[in-house]
């Protein structure tokens, strides 16, 4: 047995094989809801992973996962690992020009898609030379909860040719395992990016990804030291741990967090669609221990629920909840601990590129910065040398040990950002950063969205802290316009509170200049009716710098 993500999945259902693995609402409230054992998960699995090997699909061809979060996403996943097929994420907002370029880019063989999807599935497919095996995923009826501000993904109405139904494709396997002998080689792939460009494709060793993305079996405390003793842990321990990842699976965070509940042999938890009230409903009902989230544009719909018609539900169960792909801000971290006192919140720092890296400080805020206590295997570097900086300089961070392998298809921008350095592999990521003398990192932000203006460096995230400290202010981006003075100047875009007043652009600045440096108070304010972000929360700012440069 290997560090090989689907051993390890089946040595945990092999100890714990009745216990309940995962329930998954379609829609929540309506009752229409899916428990699975460990043992029936897998078996799930094992059909799905035999219809492809029959077929045609090999091992080491890639297939894609265009899906909503269901029992399917999952299924579907640990299928692939099963049958040592490549699984490979896919944004389920992309248009078909898009989709076409990711499902090239990433030489799919196959593709499992929502039936909503299918228009802009059956328009993509002609132009990927290398996809030849389309299995369609029914949808089910009814209204699907999303994302504040999130585009409208309607169609459905053509059926992609040759598709089979899922339903199908699963009743032609075989329950067994009977797959070909696997190995900590295996590959996975997380596509990444798309905000600012068009996304990249992360290629992580299976055994890589245990450690750096899943913690080693147990990412609280010491990894295992060998395979087996991941399922020993599980036997030895029991249950009642419920992890609850809320942002869209497809966002490699909530697979991975999805994943680290199978490999703790506890119970997974996810809806079809982001609905904060269902949310706090599933705590109550389901006795949630753990949520991941993504940012303020997740957490801040329940504190408003909370807050609101959902005042006085039950979440004492709730030991933790977690956001990592985006910061969340001081102000609503202070609002939701008042109304969940016992939930302990935690800003967690990583990518797709490194894993997990560290945990923000509970002083971390817009006065000392997002401080983050990082793991012994990341540092801040020099990006022109390589070296860590000195205690104060500003630098980039990067990571060693266990790292990806580089970019699918993108050799150039491989060799930009991974490098060796005495016999360990690196990965350097695009966060700036500075790192004091006890080792603590305080992260800058973005060097691919830092502003300059006059010489200075602003970094978006630090000013969007303090807009979104403002009693008024919702949601906040914040993105640099051309200034044939300074360069360029920083311009914010704003979505205040329901029933708030739009404050102006001299209270705005006022509020922050308690906050923040001069040179970091914005120059210009753009109200919108709702801020852009994608499904998983993450900030889009193409999209803020195209209405900053118009707004007035």
């Amino acid at each position: 047995m290997e560090y090989n993500l689907a051993d390890l999945f089946e040595s945990v259902v092999d100890v714990v094989p009745g216990r309940e693995a995962l329930v998954h609402a379609d829609h929540p409230g309506t009752g229409a809801e899916r428990r699975l054992t460990y043992a029936e998960l897998d078996a799930a699995a094992n059909r799905l992973g035999h219809h492809l090997l029959d077929r045609g699909v090999r091992p080491g061809d890639h297939l894609g996962l265009h899906l909503y979060n269901g029992v399917e996403y999952l299924q579907t996943v640990l299928a692939c690992l099963k049958a040592r097929i490549v699984p490979v994420n896919v944004n389920y907002r992309y248009v078909a020009d898009e989709l076409a370029y990711l499902y090239r880019d990433a030489d799919l063989t196959a593709l499992v898609f929502d039936a909503e999807f299918s228009d802009r599935v059956a328009v993509a497919v002609p132009r990927a030379e290398r996809l030849r095996h389309l299995i369609r995923v029914s949808s089910p009826a009814g209204p699907l909860g999303v994302l504040p501000a999130e585009r409208t993904v309607g169609g459905g109405s053509e059926r992609p040719a040759g598709a089979v139904d899922f339903a199908d494709a699963e009743a032609s396997g075989s329950p067994g395992r009977g797959f070909p002998e696997r190995s900590g080689d295996d590959r996975f792939i997380i596509y990444t990016g798309g905000t600012t460009g068009m996304p990249k494709g992360v290629v992580w060793r299976q055994e890589d990804l245990f450690f750096a993305g899943l913690g080693g079996g147990a990412p609280t405390g010491d990894p295992v030291s060998r395979p087996e003793e991941l399922a020993e842990r599980v036997a030895a321990g029991g249950s009642g741990i419920t992890f609850f990842p809320t942002a869209p699976l497809m966002h490699g965070t909530s697979t991975l967090t999805a994943f680290i509940g199978f490999h703790f042999g506890q119970r997974v938890v996810t809806h079809r669609g982001y609905v904060p009230e269902e949310v706090l409903r599933t705590i109550e009902k389901e006795q949630v221990s753990s949520v991941s989230l993504v940012g303020d544009a997740m957490l801040r719909p329940l504190v408003d629920a909370l807050a609101g018609p959902l005042r006085g539900i039950d979440c004492s169960s709730l030991f933790s909840v977690s956001s990592s792909g985006a910061i969340l801000s001081e102000t609503v971290r202070r609002q939701f601990q008042e109304l969940v006192p016992t939930a302990l919140l935690l800003n967690n720092f990583g990518s797709s590129e490194s894993g997990f890296n560290g945990t923000a400080t509970e002083d971390a805020g817009p006065e000392r910065g997002f401080r983050v206590r990082v793991n012994a295997r990341t540092r801040v570097v020099d990006p022109a040398t390589n070296e860590p900086v000195a205690p104060g300089s500003i630098g980039r961070i990067a990571q060693c040990g266990h790292v990806p392998l580089g970019y699918y298809n993108d050799p150039r921008k491989t060799a930009e950002t991974f490098f060796e350095r005495d016999g360990e592999r690196w990965v350097l990521l695009g966060d700036m950063a500075t790192v004091d003398e006890e080792g603590v990192v305080t992260v800058l932000g973005r060097g691919s969205q830092c502003i300059n203006t006059g010489g200075e460096k602003v970094y978006p995230e630090e000013v969007e802290q303090a807009l979104k400290s403002h009693p008024d202010v919702y949601d906040a981006l914040v993105a640099g316009v051309p200034d044939s003075r300074w360069g360029h100047r920083v311009a914010a875009v704003v979505q205040i509170r329901e029933g708030a007043k739009a404050p102006s652009l001299q209270e705005i600045q006022a509020h922050c200049r308690s906050r923040l440096a001069g040179y970091k108070i914005p120059r210009r304010l753009v109200v919108a009716g709702s801020i852009r972000r994608s499904p998983s929360g993450k900030a889009d700012y193409r999209w803020a710098r195209e209405v900053v440069a118009a707004g007035g």
